[in-house]
């Protein structure tokens, strides 16, 4: 059962201020996701600690770089159930796992971030891991599309 939409607002807010997409049905995901072009960020959003206290602000920092995904998109576990299913759908060789983040290329799920490695972790850190794989990945792609 989902929680009741007017506790989970706000936390989706903290990414949708940041221009993050929302999606919130599994058709969304699949509109997002399959036979993307470029770079698209997913993020499972969350209700717990570690989203609240190092996911969300570690993102918020990380969108902050001049090199970033193409797209940044995310759907809120235990608020849009079939959305989050479907996006775990396409992490591929990974477990359920939230909060998380995929950073996909052309469709290719090419870095990934689970929840046990942003639990011992603080913002700054998980946003200077995001900025690495955008300088991996999201740069790469901007240079082959000049």
């Amino acid at each position: 059962m989902p929680y009741p939409e007017e506790v989970i607002q706000p936390m989706r807010e903290e990414l949708t201020r940041l221009g993050v997409q929302e999606l919130r049905t599994p058709e969304a995901v699949d509109e997002t996701l399959k036979d993307s072009k470029g770079t698209v960020m997913v993020v499972v959003n969350s209700i717990c600690g570690c989203a609240a206290g190092k996911a969300r602000p570690g993102i918020a920092m990380a969108l902050q770089n001049a090199v970033r995904p193409d797209k940044v998109a995310t759907v809120f576990a235990g608020g849009d159930i079939e959305a989050t299913e479907r996006a775990r759908s396409y992490f591929t060789g990974f477990g359920p796992s939230s909060p998380s983040i995929g950073l996909f290329r052309d469709g290719q799920l090419v870095y990934m971030i689970e929840r046990y490695q942003i639990e011992g972790r603080g913002p700054e850190q998980i946003a200077g891991e995001l900025r690495q794989a955008f300088e991996k990945y999201c740069a790469a792609v901007v240079a082959t599309h000049s």
